[in-house]
């Protein structure tokens, strides 16, 4: 029997997360059974059961890849150095992640498909897991961000880290949903937004 190379078995394998996330973003998660994903992948039963048990073990590799680009897009805009100010870095990430089109997907049903996984990993303790994993790594990557800000003498001392993480995630992802809620996100929004809350001083007493 001819030996399988690992780059079919890996293409195979996106084969079926490809057609599983189309299904998902298009029906959710439970309106989509594995026959459903059979039909979209063109792929037999038992080709699709060699990589996935169930439906459940594909969405929770649709969650990890999905997870690790938008921390991948994060800690790739940190990597510059100096590192770029927080209204650049998240329209870097922002670029990145909505122009990867991860799994083929256009940008505004990608964003979609995020949403159902974070709303998913509310009733899935394993998924909340990676995800509890991978909002770590991010608050981690924003805190090393703050003291390079420190150092460069642009950010004051008395900033708690873990609250500019914080803020910044939820800034992401608060973009995200509007990308899958009304479309038409464009990274200079943000950044021209966060620019302009940045310049502001304190206020004068009247």
């Amino acid at each position: 029997m001819a030996r399988v190379s690992q780059e079919h078995l890996d293409a195979r394998r996106r084969q079926i997360l490809e057609g599983a996330a189309r299904c998902f973003a298009r029906n959710g998660f439970h309106g989509t059974s594995m026959q459903d994903v059979l039909k979209e992948a063109g792929l037999s039963a038992g080709a699709v059961y060699r990589y996935f048990p169930g439906k459940e073990d594909i969405i929770a590799a649709i969650t990890v890849e999905t997870f690790a680009t938008i921390r991948g897009a994060f800690e790739e805009a940190a990597r510059v150095s100096p590192p770029p100010t927080p209204d650049v870095l998240l329209s870097r990430m922002l670029t990145r992640v909505l122009g990867e089109q991860l799994y083929g997907l256009e940008r505004r049903t990608f964003a979609a498909l995020a949403v159902q996984l974070w709303s998913e990993t509310l009733r899935d303790a394993r998924l909340a897991a990676q995800l509890d994993e991978g909002y770590a790594t991010m608050r981690g990557v924003w805190a090393e961000l703050v003291g390079a800000y420190r150092s460069a003498g642009i950010l004051s001392g008395d900033v708690v880290a873990d609250h500019v993480a914080r803020t910044m995630i939820a800034t992401a992802q608060g973009f995200i949903v509007q990308e899958a809620l009304f479309g038409d996100v464009r990274p200079d929004v943000p950044e021209n937004g966060l620019r302009g809350l940045m310049s502001m001083g304190p206020q004068k007493a009247s």
